[in-house]
């Protein structure tokens, strides 16, 4: 993770979000306009990456989607991935939150790594007297969970 005091971090997104800037989807052209935003500096779990390419894979063996996309939306990952956003790393400390979480919320195991990712750089910014990030997510439970955690939120299914 890159430290707060050299880019500012304004939000964390997660895979289920950060999937509609790849593919089309309800929420995908305001995910879109959120991500071009220049002020806005994005933060997302290394392990998200993962995750964004497998919901590209199930597309693509669904045939919602054609090879050609597939492949587009996998280099532009890539270079946005080495680009634009803040990856964060998942460390022990990360995973032990994330287990924490999981026994006061109702959430499944990379959404509490995704919380806790979130958290823990959240916590970063505070301490550097910098604005608390913004939690994005496409997840209701994860939204419930992140705003009971007192991260302001969003859903992208909520900007059709």
């Amino acid at each position: 993770m890159n430290e707060p005091a050299r880019q500012i971090v304004t939000s964390y997104v997660d895979s289920s979000a950060l999937v509609k800037r790849y593919l089309v989807e309800i929420g995908t052209s305001w995910m879109q306009t959120w991500c071009a935003d220049p002020t806005q500096t994005i933060a997302v779990a290394e392990i998200g990456l993962v995750e964004i390419a497998a919901a590209f894979a199930g597309k693509l063996r669904g045939a919602h989607i054609m090879p050609a996309q597939y492949q587009s939306a996998r280099t532009d990952l890539t270079i946005d991935a080495r680009d634009e956003y803040v990856l964060v790393t998942v460390n022990r400390a990360v995973v032990d939150e994330a287990i924490e979480l999981t026994a006061r919320h109702r959430l499944r195991g990379y959404d509490a790594v995704h919380l806790a990712c979130a958290l823990t750089l959240n916590r970063a910014l505070v301490a550097y007297h910098l604005s608390p990030l913004a939690f994005i997510s496409a997840d209701d439970d994860l939204l419930k969970a992140a705003a009971a955690e007192g991260l302001p939120t969003d859903n992208p299914n909520r900007h059709p």
